[in-house]
């Protein structure tokens, strides 16, 4: 017997539609390997049927009042909380997430950051007017860019939908999204919850591969792109962007350094670090997967480590005792794979480093100790649950190694001398140095990275500021 998939359609202009030319791709529940519905596989038509909406919309919704934008941002924020177990089942389904942690850890963080965009919308801050010439008065005006082609990536896809759309509708712009290919019923069903709300053509939705997401940042009418992915994908995307000099912002791929000194707590350190480096599967930019400990501890710190893998459970959505479901697709459990058949022979596999069961993509909590600078998985993002364990002797080769990736987004340093911390969070060329903790966000605080993790922010008034544009205007005062 056959069971029917569920069909997903574009957002464009108000309306659920398939791909003009019809054509779709299945999308795979990653616990189970198998497709549970179809999603348009959208085209050079679907992307210039939503970006026309978008273009058509922007007018009147840059020249609503920020007090209109906000009451419109709150009301999305309160229909979220009320269809939050439809959103969870959405995710669980395109990701293999557990239900439980889904619930708690996503949710929540999600709708208290539309809700801190809503309050952004009012809070625009800028030079005072003044007289900087004789017989002049200048003043700056903050305004929306425009156009949004926003893309967002398969490892939270709900919640980075929310860090696009969120700053972007809140400064006055109009967006058109697309999930990943792999993860668009959330994206989705999101769109059909803010389609009650905003007016047609502020908010859109497409499905698609890269070849959709290219389609988008080559198009004449957006002003700006906006990405969260791989190095790769963003380099793409600011060599297309470049043609037409529009806006870029990249948040991409991160390699935290985990930097433990022998005065920390380690039992503590490696509860938390732990954590840290295996939720969602290690499918995060900031994990805490390259662990640098001072040489004295060293063997003690992996041991434990060791210890806290071998007792972290994966499993599927519905399992209350697991930490992470599975890897998102097969390519990734084929990547995670490979990093470890590939390992060099000084290095050791403390636990873990093979696939769980042979139904959906699980990979079993990894330490890997034993290893150089050098080494590929020192280097090289795994996006896995796969945490490295290197030794140090000293802060000098703790920031040597730290630093000596060609990521920069995240970073953690673990003391308990408050001087200590305060240089290594001034040496650690990251774009968050987290102390004694790792991977908490709040939405007031930004989240963004330097080097080949990009360049911009999410999160916070700089996250939202990045949303828009500086115009000068000088008035005469003889007029």
């Amino acid at each position: 017997m056959t069971t029917e998939l569920r069909r997903l359609r574009n957002y464009i202009d108000g309306e659920f539609r398939d791909a003009a030319d019809g054509r779709t791709t299945d999308v795979v529940n990653p616990a189970t390997g198998e497709a549970y519905a179809t999603a348009p596989l959208s085209g050079q038509a679907d992307v210039d049927a939503a970006m026309a909406a978008a273009e058509a919309a922007f007018p009147a919704w840059r020249d609503t009042t920020p007090a209109e934008r906000q009451k419109a941002l709150l009301k999305i924020a309160d229909a979220f909380e009320e269809r939050a177990e439809e959103l969870i089942a959405a995710e669980v389904e395109n990701t293999g997430k557990p239900i439980g942690l889904t619930r708690t850890e996503e949710i929540p963080p999600m709708v208290d950051q539309i809700r801190f965009f809503a309050g952004a919308a009012r809070m625009l801050e800028g030079r005072s007017a003044g007289e900087y010439m004789d017989g002049m008065t200048s003043i700056v005006r903050r305004e929306p860019v425009g156009v949004c082609a926003q893309v967002a990536p398969w490892n939270y896809p709900m919640m980075m939908a929310v860090w696009k759309f969120a700053p972007a509708i809140a400064a006055g712009n109009t967006v058109v999204l697309k999930p990943s290919d792999t993860t668009p019923a959330s994206t989705v069903l999101i769109a059909e919850i803010i389609g009650g709300i905003l007016p047609k053509g502020v908010f859109n939705v497409i499905c698609g591969d890269r070849d959709t997401g290219r389609l988008m940042v080559e198009h004449p009418v957006p002003a700006m792109a906006s990405i969260t992915g791989s190095v790769r994908a963003g380099m793409s995307v600011a060599e297309s962007a470049a043609k037409d000099l529009k806006r870029v912002h990249l948040e991409l791929g991160g390699k935290a350094p985990v930097v433990v000194f022998e005065d920390t707590d380690i039992a503590k350190a490696v509860e938390d670090i732990s954590v840290a480096g295996f939720f969602n599967a290690g499918q995060d930019c900031t994990a805490a997967t390259r662990v640098l400990v001072q040489e004295s501890i060293h063997d003690e710190f992996v041991a434990a480590l060791a210890k806290a893998a071998s007792e972290t459970k994966t499993g599927l959505p519905d399992d209350e005792d697991v930490l992470f479901g599975p890897l998102n697709n097969p390519n990734q459990l084929k990547q995670v794979t490979g990093f470890i058949e590939r390992l060099p022979a000084h290095a050791k596999v403390e636990a873990g480093g093979e696939r769980v069961g042979d139904k959906g993509y699980f990979f079993a909590p990894t330490v890997v100790s034993g290893l150089k600078q050098d080494d590929e998985i020192v280097q090289n993002e795994v996006f896995g649950p796969v945490i490295t364990v290197q030794s140090f002797t000293d802060e000098d080769q703790a920031v040597e190694y730290a630093n000596g990736v060609e990521y920069a987004l995240a970073s953690s340093v673990w003391t308990k001398d408050h001087g200590r911390a305060m240089r290594m969070s001034k040496k650690l060329d990251f774009g968050c140095v987290w102390i004694n903790t790792h991977i908490p966000l709040v939405a007031e605080m930004p989240h963004g990275g330097f080097k080949k993790s990009g360049y911009g922010k999410d999160l916070s008034g700089y996250g939202f500021e990045d949303y828009t544009r500086i115009k000068h205007v000088m008035t005469s005062l003889d007029a």
